[in-house]
């Protein structure tokens, strides 16, 4: 089964992708912070990342780059909640950039269209 690892600090958002996604089949693991995301990945085998960027004190950019890093093979994509991250060159190392929506449309597509190229 599909994993895909959900980094977010919005508790509601964690149970939100987790019901949602499972329903599409995948298993969920989630993370409230870049320190829990990055025990999970050591780990567990897991086969695409959900990453917000601004999590509390942390930035999901630094943690996108380390995962560039370590785990170059992994896609990455990156769901925030402001689209002037599209700018920043660093988020350019993520496979994709989603605005988070209410409509979770666009995010399953862009993880079916991820996990096809990985295939």
């Amino acid at each position: 089964m599909t994993k895909i690892l959900f980094v977010d600090d919005e508790a509601s958002l964690r149970l939100l992708y987790s019901e949602e996604f499972s329903e599409e089949g995948y298993e969920v693991v989630t993370a409230a912070n870049c320190q829990e995301a990055t025990s999970l990945l050591e780990a567990r085998d897991i086969d695409l990342v959900v990453l917000d960027i601004q999590i509390k004190q942390e930035s999901g950019l630094d943690m996108l780059q380390n995962i560039v890093q370590n785990q170059k093979d992994l896609p990455v994509i990156l769901c925030s909640a402001y689209n002037c991250y599209k700018d920043d060159f660093s988020s350019w190392l993520a496979d994709a950039y989603i605005v988070k929506s209410s409509d979770l449309g666009e995010l399953k597509q862009e993880i079916a269209r991820q996990l096809a190229r990985r295939a």
